[in-house]
């Protein structure tokens, strides 16, 4: 049986107000010839299918159109719900659409009643786990197998924990059958991007990997880069990168086999690259001139000036350049002022001290004619309070 394993699509998501769309629909078109040039059976979706609870329109549009021509290239598909998802949204209409081979399982209920798939060598359970916010899923989740009364188990390790072990006791009735779980959590020893929504406080929210012992494979969601914790147990990332910190990702699914015994081989299939991501860090001149950055030209990029002096009209300089120039950030070389406020200012004249940060802003101190307007600023400012100044009226002037 073959299965792709993919995740955190994001539809609907841009990147620092560009539009994605074009790109996000590349991905689907090239997940479904992955499907009929590999005969994939099934497609695995690990939640953060939308980027919001309440999706865009297109975004929903893109999404149905997606479903339907997986299912036309020949894979049957099963979708969780992420952290970024509505799960009541995403979900509605799954009893109607299981038996069009589409199986969203975003009930915290369901988590012990696996999708079937079959093969030559038998059956397959695939149990999805949606994102489980330890608070809202309390009074829905499973009873401990083999202890009913059992309290409800507290913080995002303890839900993910019981979850996990409600589908290992049904998949044990089963007789120890070849089986996949879908989860969406942050698993200890994940390297996380900029992009993600944090879903621990302090480490609290991280599940061990032992949480999912006894299944065949785990597809994970959630981080956005492609991770191997173990063999059988991996993040597929995003197909595409939704901030700077993962333009050095590989971005893709997994595409995973598994024979009579169980898992029998995983490769990587690369997303297609829309635009490359790239970190560019120069002074502005080099940047604007030098033939090494040639090759980044057509690139999302974020530039980091270096320049001791903040430089006039940089972002508008740079895009002649770099057309798809997303960000812009100043960070001069030389050491950070010591000390504190108080300590800098401290027996310096209010000239002083605007004059001084026009110096800290731009690296350049300001010249005559500048101070004569800060000076004629401040004395206005001064004449401004004291032509307003209310008298308040003392204790004894004030009626009893």
């Amino acid at each position: 049986m073959r299965l792709l394993h993919t995740s955190d699509w994001h539809l609907g998501r841009s990147l620092h107000r560009t539009d994605l769309r074009d790109a996000q629909a590349a991905f689907l078109d090239s997940l479904v010839e992955t499907v009929r040039a590999e005969r994939v059976d099934a497609v695995l979706v690990s939640g953060d299918v939308y980027d919001r609870a309440v999706p865009p329109l297109d975004a929903v549009a893109m999404l149905e159109d997606g479903l339907v021509r997986l299912r036309d290239a020949g894979a049957r598909v099963v979708v969780t719900s992420g952290n970024h998802d509505s799960a009541r949204r995403l979900g509605f209409g799954s009893r109607l659409v299981d038996g069009a081979g589409v199986h969203l399982r975003t009930r915290v209920a369901d988590v012990a009643e696996p999708v079937l798939l079959e093969d030559a060598h038998g059956t397959v359970a695939v149990y999805g786990l949606p994102y489980l916010e330890p608070e809202a899923v309390r009074a829905d989740l499973p009873a401990e197998p083999g202890a009913p009364d059992a309290p409800t188990p507290k913080g995002h390790e303890g839900v993910v924990r019981r979850a996990a072990a409600c589908a290992r006791a049904d998949l044990a009735g089963r007789g120890g059958m070849r089986s996949v779980v879908l989860a969406h959590a942050w698993v200890t020893g994940g390297a996380a991007s900029d992009s993600e929504r944090d879903i621990t406080v302090g480490g609290v929210g991280h599940v061990p990997a032992s949480a999912f012992d006894g299944f065949t494979y785990t597809a994970l969601g959630h981080l956005h880069g492609p991770q191997v914790l173990r063999d059988s147990l991996r993040y597929s990332g995003s197909p595409l990168p939704y901030s700077f910190s993962e333009a050095a990702h590989v971005k893709g699914s997994w595409l995973v086999e598994l024979d009579a015994r169980g898992l029998a081989r995983v490769e990587h299939v690369p997303a297609p690259v829309h635009r490359r991501l790239t970190v560019l860090r120069a002074e502005l001149d080099e940047l604007l001139t030098s033939a090494r950055f040639a090759e980044h030209e057509a690139d999302f990029v974020s530039a980091v000036l270096v320049d001791p002096a903040r430089p006039d009209a940089a972002f508008d300089r740079l895009r002649v350049r770099f057309p798809h120039l997303l960000t812009l950030s100043w960070e001069p070389q030389g050491a950070a002022p010591t000390g504190t406020y108080r300590e800098r200012v401290g027996g310096r004249s209010d000239l002083d001290v605007v004059t001084g940060f026009v110096e800290h802003v731009r690296r350049t101190p300001a010249d005559d004619g500048e101070a004569a307007l800060l000076a004629e600023a401040l004395e206005a400012g001064r004449t401004c309070d004291h032509e307003h100044l209310v008298e308040l009226p003392t204790r004894a002037q004030v009626p009893a």
